[in-house]
C-alpha cells in the first residue's frame, strides 16, 4: 500500500508563475497531486541503483543490436540506421538524460522495468523543480527528496566536452560553445521543459539560444537559427521516430550533418534504440536472471496476464491488458497502431487506499538523479497525475 502525506497544494496562479502552466487537465481536474508519496532512504537508494544497473544493461544491449543488425526487430525506421550507428561509434554524441518508468520499489514490492523514455521524456519540469517547490511551500526540509535532477543534467552538459572526465575540467577554455534549443510552437509543456534545459546549459557555461522547431534552418554544413547563427549542438524536444517518418528529408540532412561532423544532436540518434520497447525483449534474452526485468516477447506470451504495447507508443496509447485466458481486461486507443507490437508480463502497480495506482519515474543523467510518481488507473495515460515524494 502506498503511504501518502497530505500537503497544502500550490494554487494555479503560483504554478503558472513558476512556469508550470499545464496545471489543469482538460476535464478540469488538477494535474498536480495534493499529497506526497512517502519513501524510505533505503527505497530511494534502491531506485538509484536500479536506474544505474538498467542503463548499463541498455548500453550492452544496444551494442548487441548494432553488432547483430537487429534494427528491424526493434521497429527502427531504415533512414535512421546509419545516424544511429554514427552516433553510437563516437562518445561525443552524449546521452543527456532519460527517464526509467518502474513498478514496485515501495512497500516491499520488487522494482521492475516498465519502459525507458530515453529520447524525449516528459515530467522533467515537475521532477526537477515542482517537487522542490512543493516542499518549500509546505515548510518541509527541501533536502528530503531523491532529487538531484537539475544539478545532474547541468553537469552532464559539461560532459558534452569533458566526456567521462571530471566536469571540473570544463573551464574558460571551453567558453563560446553554443547550443540551440528547440520545441514545437504552441506546446506550453514542451517549451517550458526545453527552456529549463536551456537554463541548465547556460548555468553549465554554454552560450545558448532558443528557436521553435519550424524556424530552425538546416543544410549539410550545419544547424542555424532563423538569423543564420550556427550552433555546435542542437537539442530538439521532438522524437526521432517522428523525424524519420514525418520529416524524411530532415532525417537525411541530419545524417549528413553528423557524417560531416558539423553539429551534434541531443539526445543522440542511438537513444531511439533505448526508446523502442522492443529493446526489453533483447534485455530479457541477454539478462534472463535480472531481477528488474519482466518477461517480454514479440509474440503473445502463453498462459499469463500481459500487456500489449507498441514499440514507440506513448502515454499509454494503443495499450491493452490481456488476461491469461486471452480476454481483454483494459484497452486504450491511440495513434500508434502502425508500430510493431511487444508483449510484456503484467505486474501490479502499487496502490493507495483509494485504489489509485502509482508508477515511479527515475531520471538518469550519467547516473540516477531524481524520483517522481505518476498516479492513475489500470493504464496510465495522458490523464495521469504527477505526485511528488518525500523521504521519511
Amino acid at each position: 500500500m502506498v503511504t501518502l502525506q497530505n500537503i497544502r497544494p500550490i494554487d494555479d496562479a503560483k504554478l503558472s508563475e513558476l512556469g508550470l502552466t499545464w496545471h489543469t487537465d482538460k476535464d478540469g481536474s488538477k494535474y498536480v497531486g495534493d499529497s506526497l508519496v512517502e519513501v524510505t532512504q533505503a527505497e530511494a537508494e534502491a531506485y538509484y541503483e536500479a536506474a544505474n544497473e538498467l542503463y548499463d544493461m541498455y548500453a550492452e544491449a544496444a551494442q548487441y543490436v548494432i553488432d547483430n543488425n537487429l534494427f528491424f526487430e526493434l521497429g527502427i525506421p531504415f533512414n535512421l540506421i546509419e545516424p544511429i550507428k554514427k552516433s553510437w561509434e563516437n562518445d561525443v554524441h552524449w546521452h543527456l538524460y532519460g527517464r526509467f518508468d518502474l513498478s514496485g520499489g515501495i512497500d516491499g514490492a520488487p522494482i521492475k522495468l516498465i519502459e525507458f523514455n530515453a529520447d524525449t521524456p516528459t515530467a522533467l519540469f515537475e521532477t526537477a523543480l515542482l517537487q522542490w517547490a512543493l516542499l518549500k511551500h509546505n515548510n518541509m526540509d527541501e533536502e528530503s527528496q531523491f532529487n538531484n535532477v537539475y544539478d545532474a543534467i547541468r553537469e552532464n552538459f559539461k560532459r558534452l566536452i569533458t566526456l567521462f572526465d571530471d566536469t571540473e575540467l570544463f573551464d574558460e577554455r571551453y567558453e563560446g560553445w553554443k547550443i540551440l534549443f528547440s520545441s514545437i510552437d504552441g506546446n506550453e509543456e514542451e517549451e517550458a521543459t526545453t527552456r529549463l534545459l536551456q537554463q541548465m546549459a547556460t548555468d553549465a557555461g554554454f552560450v545558448t539560444g532558443f528557436e521553435y522547431l519550424q524556424n530552425v534552418k538546416f543544410d549539410e554544413e550545419g544547424i542555424y537559427d532563423r538569423e543564420g547563427n550556427e550552433y555546435e549542438y542542437w537539442f530538439k524536444l521532438y522524437p526521432w521516430e517522428d523525424i524519420a517518418i514525418d520529416e524524411p528529408e530532415l532525417a537525411t540532412t541530419l545524417g549528413a550533418i553528423m557524417q560531416n561532423q558539423k553539429a551534434i544532436i541531443l539526445n543522440p540518434a542511438y537513444t531511439l534504440l533505448f526508446q523502442s520497447k522492443g529493446m526489453m525483449k533483447i534485455l530479457c534474452d541477454l539478462f534472463p536472471d535480472s531481477p528488474y526485468l519482466l518477461k517480454t516477447s514479440f509474440e503473445p506470451l502463453k498462459g499469463v496476464k500481459q500487456v500489449e504495447k507498441r514499440v514507440f507508443g506513448r502515454e499509454g496509447a494503443n495499450t491493452q491488458i490481456i488476461n491469461a485466458d486471452g480476454s481483454v481486461a483494459a484497452a486504450n486507443e491511440g495513434p500508434y497502431e502502425n508500430f510493431k507490437k511487444v508483449y510484456q508480463e503484467y505486474v501490479e502497480f502499487a496502490q493507495d487506499i483509494h485504489g489509485n495506482k502509482y508508477q515511479a519515474g527515475v531520471f538518469f543523467a550519467y547516473e540516477g538523479c531524481g524520483l517522481g510518481f505518476r498516479r492513475g488507473g489500470v493504464i496510465l495515460d495522458n490523464m495521469s497525475k504527477f505526485v511528488g515524494h518525500v523521504i521519511v
